[in-house]
């Protein structure tokens, strides 16, 4: 159970993401919010999966024992990219916006959440 609150944070994160994305273009916040969320949180599940793939391929340890959700590097930073460039990627494909302001805000935002709160957490500790 312990393993899946990095997760789930994650997941949070990204939806706050898409509301406060949703509510700065006078969107409404609920009613579209799974349109908005799926590109990204396909992109999120895609980063956790490379993110697991990484450590379990390093010195031929497991997954399990080598896989360090908290950690801003390299987890962080994967899942961080893998759910920006899923996302956006998504988004072109199902005919949802990817302007190059809102990529560099994405960029940031998503960077923000997705590393942040690990390296605080390190930083904490």
């Amino acid at each position: 159970m312990k393993k899946l609150v990095p997760f789930a944070v994650d997941v949070v994160l990204v939806v706050v993401f898409c509301m406060l994305g949703r509510n700065s273009h006078g969107e409404s916040v609920l009613a579209g919010l799974g349109r908005t969320f799926w590109p990204f949180g396909t992109g999120l599940l895609l980063g956790w999966v490379i993110a697991v793939a990484v450590a379990s391929g390093r010195e031929g340890a497991s997954a399990a024992k080598r896989f360090d959700a908290r950690a801003a590097w390299p987890t962080g930073v994967i899942i961080w990219v893998s759910t920006l460039v899923g996302g956006m990627l998504l988004r072109g494909v199902s005919g949802q916006g990817t302007a190059f302001s809102f990529i560099l805000v994405a960029t940031g935002f998503l960077g923000l959440f997705l590393v942040g709160w690990r390296a605080a957490l390190r930083f904490i500790r």
